[in-house]
């Protein structure tokens, strides 16, 4: 069932949520199938030791219902002077309530705090729930000079189709449409 959004709160990742998050990474990706793009439907999650990274050094955080399970996830890393949006993903059961731009806000206060740049992530150009949306949360798309060489080469690492992802860029001041919907 799908919590109140009042309900769902933000906090960091304990070691007990892992295997839960890649069930939600999982469970999201799965909406790609949707659009016609099977492979990343089929992807494998975050490896246990890569979410388990991301726990101890402070960069993972989980959207969590009124009993204190996640529903939500976000984990990042540090490029070129931002904080870097590795990976966010929302339940399908919970889809549609803000989670993640509730995520995205508290990693954009996290970095902040922590004197970063902005927040980049890459995503698929042409899904409607990645740049799209993201678009309506403050980020934009940057030009192929403006990718810093720490976001390229991330971007190359993903392989695949490269012109169907983007690189995107927000600023921290940019708190995005608080109205928009996914």
């Amino acid at each position: 069932m799908a919590s109140e959004p009042g309900a769902v709160s933000v906090r960091q990742a304990r070691p007990e949520d892992v295997g839960r998050l890649q069930a939600i990474q999982l469970a999201a990706g799965g909406a790609f199938r949707d659009v016609g793009m099977p492979a990343v439907a089929d992807s494998p999650p975050l490896a246990a030791e890569s979410l388990s990274g991301y726990r101890r050094a402070g960069r993972a955080w989980v959207a969590a219902d009124e009993y204190d399970e996640p529903v939500g996830f976000i984990v990042a890393d540090v490029v070129d002077g931002c904080v870097h949006i590795e990976q966010v993903s929302v339940h399908p059961a919970h889809a549609g309530q803000r989670i993640g731009a509730m995520l995205l806000d508290h990693v954009a206060a996290w970095a902040a705090k922590h004197d970063l740049a902005g927040m980049t992530l890459i995503t698929f150009r042409g899904v409607p729930w990645n740049a799209p949306y993201y678009e309506r949360l403050g980020f934009r798309e940057l030009a192929e000079t403006e990718v810093s060489p720490g976001l390229a080469a991330r971007k190359a690492a993903e392989g695949g189709n490269l012109t169907a992802r983007v690189c995107m860029h927000r600023d921290l001041d940019t708190q995005g449409n608080s109205d928009a919907k996914l």
